[in-house]
């Protein structure tokens, strides 16, 4: 599969991620959202933004993979961050870039929204990552 990623001109710039991915491949992979938990369901990091965000990515990481995926097959990815103001940008950067190398995620990032939401389905889950990836 191969993914371009594109920031035209004329679109907001610098932002952390590219505005646009086109994707050539015929096999969809969604990765539902992810949380910091482990395989036996022990939270992680818990109160601590940046280190839900890296396990959150690193779980998204054991997704694409069970399906053949990597980041680099990724066209989206989608934050959900609880109780978001722009004062938290810092710890969530922190998070990314934390797990970046170890888990093939480059900078800029795919496309992405950080979309902030009251809460998420557990009270110490802060974050949940959703990926979508396109294979051959």
């Amino acid at each position: 599969m191969t993914v371009q990623y594109v920031t035209p001109e004329g679109m907001l710039q610098p932002v952390p991620y590219h505005h646009v991915a086109v994707g050539t491949g015929t096999k969809h992979v969604h990765v539902s959202g992810q949380i910091a938990r482990l395989a036996d369901g022990t939270a992680v990091a818990p109160g601590d933004l940046a280190g839900q965000v890296a396990q959150a990515l690193r779980n998204t990481s054991v997704g694409l993979a069970g399906a053949g995926a990597s980041f680099a097959d990724v066209v989206r990815l989608t934050f959900y961050v609880t109780r978001w103001s722009p004062e938290k940008i810092g710890d969530f950067m922190a998070g990314v870039e934390a797990v970046a190398d170890e888990i093939g995620l480059a900078h800029p990032l795919p496309p992405a929204s950080l979309i902030g939401v009251e809460s998420l389905f557990e009270p110490d889950v802060l974050v949940e990552v959703e990926a979508t990836a396109l294979l051959d």
